[in-house]
């Protein structure tokens, strides 16, 4: 064993296992046609040095460890250039299937965990992509997204750094709000925390072991379906937009998102009559994915890379377990039903509760006490009956403000997925200029993309609309009273 092997983290072994091997799609969207002329050079004299793991692969040492060694990379095995057939005006459903082909594809192990897909055909919202598949194990999306981040440079002006949108109002305002409470409201606090905990560690325990979703229109609840066809789409909605309704519920942007995709979610469950007027609606829990690192923005991958950074490069993650609410029809709750607040309002609910709650960090505890006692295979078994307990899985990525280009390549838009994950559907979010796209990473036969968007969109527009009269309300109440003084 050679002495510049590094380990592979915990979580690294256990998205990488048998049981367990999952890998992150990123789609670029090109508004040029894809020149691939120095493509080898750009990854060799600048996503190479970024991180030693992209040019590693994973051994076992003698006693079964699993360590990153560092190997000579041949970068022409890991571009891929497919070829389409001639004579299309848009090759949109040329690439749906061959996305849907390599989400399928495991990366082999044999050489670094990573490959990047030249698509040189116009399709009706690019004028080429480029795609780049990346193990779960080298990094978590927060890790992948920061190092193909500093590919990047700013399209109007590359000497200028990218910026992002600041995720630290919501912070500061809590901040005050803890300024003026008393020590008995930081003991009810605390105390709360204390319950919450509790609650969390048992609850996610049994999610883990026991308690399974219902098999509903977004879980087909078949075994293997990370082996299933996977289609990929995506709606994007207005930053602007969104912080409108934020303002409406008085809670964060991310609080909008999930209860707008909870809100979606069961306007879908009802189009395809599972929720019809004699039944009660499913149990439906969605693993939101959240980052556990102490910090509000990206680093440089030098800071990522050092041992005790806040913003320490691998897999620092912590799902979430957040209840789509339920309701029954034969009780008399119709206007929660049609009440889309109602499921942002309880979306911001349970995230404020569980990030006032330690049971996360148990529950990371535990899992690592299974795997220093079972093993990294067991550990990963359990990481897998977490998701395939659940229904489906949310991510939530922060994009630069303005636009970007990729190796000479203006980008009109882009989005991740997690692919080969144990469920029948994954939905991740991503801000660019402006703008959010939301994507659906859906099991290919069962779920209906088309229609799952249609009730996102429809999901806004109610949302929109009521803050939009409601902010018209306020316009008008103040001029009414300014002409009354």
């Amino acid at each position: 064993m050679e002495e510049d092997d590094e380990p592979v983290s915990p979580t690294g072994q256990y998205l990488s296992s048998s049981v367990l091997n999952v890998t992150i799609l990123v789609v670029f969207d090109s508004t040029i046609p894809v020149d691939d002329s120095n493509t080898i050079c750009a990854l060799e004299n600048i996503f190479l040095p970024l991180n030693p793991r992209f040019s590693s692969i994973m051994v076992r040492d003698e006693d079964g460890v699993q360590k990153w060694r560092k190997v000579e990379v041949k970068l022409e095995e890991h571009v891929k250039v497919p070829v389409f057939p001639q004579g299309l005006e848009k090759y949109d459903e040329c690439l749906q299937d061959y996305i849907t082909k390599i989400s399928m594809e495991p990366l082999p192990f044999s050489r670094p965990l990573w490959d990047i897909h030249i698509i040189k055909y116009p399709t009706s919202t690019a004028a080429g992509n480029l795609l780049f598949r990346l193990h779960h194990a080298l990094g978590d999306g927060f890790s992948l997204m920061a190092a193909l981040f500093a590919c990047l440079k700013r399209a109007d002006d590359p000497s200028l750094p990218l910026t992002f949108p600041s995720s630290s109002e919501d912070k500061q305002a809590e901040k005050m709000q803890r300024k003026r409470w008393s020590l008995f409201h930081d003991f009810l606090r605390f105390s709360s925390a204390c319950v919450n905990t509790v609650a969390d560690f048992g609850w996610s325990l049994m999610k883990s072991t026991v308690m399974e979703d219902s098999i509903s229109p977004i879980r087909s609840g078949v075994p293997f379906v990370e082996s299933r066809p996977t289609t990929l789409s995506y709606v994007n909605f207005s930053l602007r937009d969104i912080k409108l309704i934020k303002e409406k519920v008085n809670g964060s942007v991310n609080d909008v998102l999930v209860g707008m995709i909870f809100h979606g979610l069961h306007l879908y469950m009802q189009e395809v009559d599972l929720c019809s007027s004699n039944k009660s609606s499913p149990k439906v829990t969605a693993l939101v994915m959240l980052n556990t690192r102490a910090i509000t923005g990206y680093k440089s991958m030098e800071e990522m890379r050092k041992p005790n950074s806040k913003a320490r490069w691998g897999n620092q993650f912590a799902f979430l377990h957040i209840p789509l609410p339920r309701f029954d029809n034969k009780k008399n709750n119709k206007k929660k039903v049609d009440d889309p607040f109602h499921f942002v309002l309880q979306a911001k609910k349970y995230i404020r509760a569980k990030r006032f709650s330690f049971g996360l960090y148990l529950t990371g505890t535990f899992l690592e006490i299974i795997r220093k006692l079972r093993g990294p295979q067991v550990a990963s078994a359990y990481t897998l009956k977490t998701l395939t307990n659940s229904s489906l899985a949310i991510s939530n990525i922060i994009g630069p403000m303005e636009q970007v280009q990729l190796n000479g390549h203006p980008i009109s838009g882009f989005h991740f997925m997690m692919v080969r994950a144990p469920q029948s559907l994954t939905i991740t979010i991503l801000s660019y200029m402006g703008n959010i796209r939301v994507a659906f990473g859906a099991e290919k036969g069962f779920i209906d993309s088309q229609l799952l968007i249609s009730c996102m969109e429809k999901s806004f527009e109610i949302l929109y609309e009521a803050a939009i009269a409601d902010k018209e309300d306020q316009i008008y109440r103040h001029e009414l009273h300014a002409k009354q003084k």
